[in-house]
């Protein structure tokens, strides 16, 4: 909807966006052609998990934080659990680790997969949304759908239920699946697998404006491997530190126009970037043979910044967790104990975890008894807020030029190059712009 203002201005209005978590806002200020002023304005109100973490037993969190979301909950189970081991002095098993890396797969594949094909996909093709896009291209939204099924069954057999998993603990698990329980999803898995490929293939294709982000990447790094469960942190910018030392490097800010904190990176104000670039750019290196070719063959370089080809990385990342299910599952084998005593004590935790849409920071402070004293969380969406709005920036002002209506859908493309998780609802973003 466009609106004219008594000073000549324009006022243009999308009352709500589908195909992104949460509520929010958008506010883009136009004057004489340059844009002025741009804020992600996010007024979903505070959920408050922080504080209602404080005064809980050290056991608590993975239950708590996994309600912060249902497409992600992993992501919180695991950072905080790792957080809670760090804190308490505890080491998990191999097997254990290996365990938690395999659910974690499950999370991203039926996470990419629902971005991928549900989620951004209608924005190159040409569509308002997957149900507009399935009625020319079912095929597509199927291929979609079957995914991320495999996903969720994955997370289910592994975790004891696809959404908000009940069979995590600190310290590991309740119980272990068996070989049988898991060989059964191999025919799924290999399916999956040969979907994944075709959706890189697929995704290449898509018209991309040509842009690079300046912004810093950073995300975690494992000794071995691509960064999933562990990790250090590492940037483009050459940094590299320990998750227990996040706290001095990474810094949560109130603006007047968000209810959601920005993220600074070691004091500065230019933004950085976590997620499918960032981690995509620092470990292609720990990439399977398999998924460098598909990147090859997708166009992609050793280092993308392009956030418009982020769905390319992403299904490059998706045809990697699959593979990487596969590889677990083919050398899983029985007897391992399900879990490791973590008995409390006093002490202060740190814990990171790749989520799908990148680095998730945990903090807790525990005392003798094991009661939780502070705690802290730095998700994704917070960090990538401040280059979301530098991005849009930029990009407005390149399509300055364009009506109301198509700069207005280029400007939800641009978020949704982001994956942004404010909530586990469907409606986002109200798009204001004001030309004056």
């Amino acid at each position: 909807m466009t609106h004219r203002l008594s000073d000549g201005g324009q006022v243009l209005e999308v009352g709500t966006l589908a195909r992104v978590e949460g509520e929010g806002g958008m506010h883009v200020a136009i004057q004489d052609g340059r844009v002025t002023d741009v804020q992600l304005r996010i007024y979903e109100p505070p959920r408050f998990y922080e504080g209602f973490l404080r005064g809980r037993a050290w056991t608590e969190p993975p239950d708590i934080t996994a309600r912060i979301c249902g497409i992600c909950p992993v992501a919180y189970q695991f950072s905080s659990c790792l957080a809670i081991e760090d804190a308490c002095g505890v080491t998990v098993t191999d097997a254990i680790r290996t365990l938690r890396r395999l659910l974690y797969c499950g999370e991203w594949i039926e996470s990419h997969a629902l971005h991928v094909f549900l989620l951004h996909a209608p924005d190159f093709l040409g569509y308002d949304g997957a149900i507009e896009m399935a009625a020319d291209h079912p095929q597509v939204v199927e291929r979609g759908l079957r995914i991320k099924k495999v996903g969720n069954d994955l997370m289910t057999v592994v975790g004891g239920r696809s959404v908000h998993p009940v069979n995590v603990k600190v310290g590991g698990f309740y119980r272990m699946p068996t070989a049988v329980e898991l060989r059964a999803l191999r025919p799924a898995l290999e399916r999956a697998l040969e979907d994944a490929v075709a959706t890189v293939r697929l995704v290449a294709t898509f018209d991309c404006p040509d842009w690079e982000q300046p912004w810093t990447y950073l995300s975690l790094r494992p000794e071995e491997g691509y960064p999933i469960e562990a990790g250090d942190v590492v940037t483009s910018a050459g940094a590299a530190w320990e998750v227990r030392t996040f706290t001095e490097h990474v810094a949560e800010v109130h603006v007047p126009h968000s209810n959601a904190l920005h993220a600074r990176l070691d004091g500065e104000d230019t933004p950085y970037v976590v997620g499918p670039l960032a981690r995509y750019t620092l470990n292609h290196d720990r990439l399977s043979p398999l998924a460098q070719d598909l990147a090859r063959e997708a166009g992609l370089g050793p280092t993308c910044r392009n956030p418009f080809r982020s769905i390319v990385v992403r299904a490059v990342e998706l045809a990697y967790a699959l593979e990487e299910s596969l590889r677990i599952v083919d050398g899983w084998a029985d007897g391992a104990p399900p879990s490791v005593p973590v008995p409390a004590r006093a002490g202060e935790g740190f814990g990171a975890t790749e989520a799908p849409r990148g680095v998730l920071f945990h903090r807790y402070v525990l005392d003798d008894a094991g009661i939780i004293r502070d705690a802290q969380i730095v998700p994704p969406t917070s960090q990538n807020q401040p280059s979301i709005e530098a991005d849009l920036r930029v990009m407005a002002e390149r399509w300055v030029d364009l009506s109301d209506h198509d700069l207005g859908h280029r400007c939800e493309h641009a978020i949704r190059n982001y994956d942004p998780c404010i909530s586990c609802a469907t409606h986002f973003l109200d798009l204001r712009v004001e030309r004056s």
